[in-house]
Formats: C-alpha cells, structure tokens, sequence
C-alpha cells in the first residue's frame, strides 16, 4: 500500500490498540505518545560470613602462674560448591542462531495494512508461523519470529515533533509473553521518523535484557530535518548501525545472553549509505533484508542489487508480501526463495 496510508494506518492503530488477542474491533481508546522506559535492575550481592577455629590464649587463674591450654583446632566442614546456573539459551535451545532458519511475521494490532502478525487471535497467528516455518527450514531448524512494531513513525509530527509513536509496554509484554508460550523470538521494529534511533533502541532496554528478544530497523522510515513519513525514503548509515550493535553487544555481554538479531529492511540502495563502515559486534548476528515489492522477477533483481558488495560478517534476510506481491503477480514459493544466494537467514511476512 502507498507509504502515506502505511503510515497513517500505524498512527491510527496506535490510538486503538486495547491490548487484546480477538479478532473484534477493539474499542478505541485514548493514548498520549507512549514512552518505554528502561528498567534499571539492582544486583544485591550476599556475602557469606566465614567462621574460624581460632586459637585464644587467655591467663589462668589469678596469680595461679600458669596458662590455660589452647583447645585444638576443629577442622571446618566445607560447603558443597553450588550448581552453577544455566547460561541464558535462545528459545529452542544453543546461544547461536546459524543453527536456525528465522522466519516470522511483522504486524501491529489493530493495523492490518501493516502485517498479518496484528490480525485475530495472536496464538493462531503464531501456530501459522511455526508451520510456515518448517517449509523454509532447508538445512537447518526452524525459528519462528514475532515482529512487532515497537516505534511506528506517523505522517504527522506528534506533541514532541519526532513524527513516531511508540507501541504501549502491555502491548509489547503480551507480544513478549505469547513468544515465550511457543519458543519464538520477539523482534521490535523500529520506524523512527524524525527520533534518535539509537534513543529508541535503549528506550526498549527493558525487553532487550532478555535472551528471546532483537530489535528490526526500518531505515526507509529514518527521516532527516524538513522530511515527513510516507513523502519520501529515509535513511541510515553503515556506522549508525554499527552504533546500534555495539550497544545490543554491552548488553550481551553484561547479561552473558545468546547471540542477538540485529536486522536491518532495506527497500533500496540508497536506503544504507556508507555500508562499507558497518562493523558487527559480539554477540550481534546483523541482517540485511531486502525489502522489494513486486514480481518474482522483479523481487530477484531487487535482492541481487542488494547483496552486491555486501560488507563481511552480514547476513541476508527477505521480505515477502502477502498483498502487494500478489498484485498482478504471485507470490514467492519457499523453493524460490530458498534458491537465492546467499540463502536468506531470515525470512519475514507482511
């Protein structure tokens, strides 16, 4: 659909969003733009007082000359060690995602120009993943993956002017909790309009200290001073995202959490500059989807384009669309995507 009434079905469903999984009409309801704070978590360190047999000397009686014995030491009984606690894993399993093929679904509730992970029953949607999922496995396991809109950008600038709104914590914990119920990994995308990317990410720092969730980057979204969602394509740049994964790599390493998606849709060329300067960290498994609409043909030429002169250490990712690829066309089967090369490590529906 045109990115104007992509961005305007964002604004709207943000204002309707209830936070239930029916497939109804939800009942509208007010909301001011809505801030995910971070959460600071205090670690309390107990120690442990050690007890010693020591060895008192004390004077005998009075006068008597003569010095009390010293009782002997009484060897102390050691504590068993304690079982040292599991290392955090991915949902299904291992710390790192080259074992798995991520395919999911992106959506918003209440938008369902935005993706089908926002129409009906949540859980119905996310057993409809999973058998999608084992169709585009290949060689590997499947994962399924929730991508939900965390920040939506809005054709219209908003109270603080930054043209985005940001998706309600109780939305984003039941989205959290349903991914959990089937071992999927949560991905919250982010439309920043006119906001401070890397603002929006440490905005979400709360849900990132978990080991299921990553964060999706919609750069096409990213708008400079004077430009407004949906009038033209945003941008990014290789050091930018380089940013954003140094900063999910300190989280994984302060929380000794599993490999992290980083993943980055990318429309056009044009979208990413400077790709050269894009550095993956740590942890930080970085994904570069192509984000093409169309034909077959079309969405091939789109991904060679793409993956020409792709920077080292960055994985590929694929968008297809259940709508607009359909539109005078057909869509995409797993057997043509999986003959791309490289192989996409992700494969996402909208």
């Amino acid at each position: 659909m045109p990115a104007t009434d992509r961005a305007s079905a964002g604004q709207d469903a943000l204002r309707h969003d209830d936070g239930g999984g029916g497939s109804g009409t939800p009942p509208p309801t007010r909301r001011g733009m809505l801030s995910v704070a971070a959460a600071a978590g205090i670690g309390l360190l107990a120690g442990c007082g050690e007890e010693s047999a020591g060895s008192p000397s004390g004077a005998g009686p009075q006068g008597s000359g003569k010095a009390e014995r010293s009782p002997s030491a009484t060897p102390s009984k050691s504590s068993p060690s304690p079982t040292p606690k599991p290392r955090p894993e991915l949902p299904r399993g291992g710390r790192e995602l080259s074992r798995y093929r991520l395919v999911g679904y992106c959506g918003l509730p209440g938008a369902a120009a935005l993706g089908r992970l926002g129409i009906g029953d949540l859980d119905d949607q996310v057993r409809q993943i999973e058998k999608t999922a084992r169709a585009y496995a290949a060689d590997r396991e499947p994962q399924p993956v929730l991508e939900l809109l965390a920040t939506v950008a809005n054709s219209s600038a908003g109270p603080d002017g930054t043209y985005r709104s940001r998706t309600s914590p109780d939305t984003i914990r039941r989205f959290h909790d349903a991914a959990k119920r089937h071992r999927a990994l949560l991905l919250l995308n982010i439309q920043p309009g006119r906001a401070s990317v890397l603002g929006e990410v440490k905005a979400l720092r709360e849900w990132l200290v978990h080991p299921d969730v990553g964060i999706a980057l919609d750069p096409e979204w990213e708008m400079g001073p004077g430009e407004v969602p949906g009038n033209t394509y945003g941008h990014t740049s290789g050091k930018e995202l380089t940013d954003v994964a140094r900063y999910l790599s300190g989280i994984i390493d302060e929380h000794d959490l599993p490999q992290k998606p980083l993943v980055f849709h990318q429309v056009a060329v044009s979208v990413v500059s400077d790709q050269s300067a894009l550095r993956p960290q740590p942890g930080v498994v970085v994904i570069k989807s192509a984000d093409g609409i169309g034909s077959p043909g079309m969405k091939r030429d789109t991904w060679r384009q793409l993956v020409r002169n792709q920077p080292e250490g960055v994985r590929t990712g694929f968008k297809l669309f259940y709508e607009e690829d359909t539109e005078g066309s057909r869509l995409m089967t797993p057997e043509e995507v999986l003959a791309l090369r490289p192989r996409p490590d992700y494969v996402m529906f909208e």
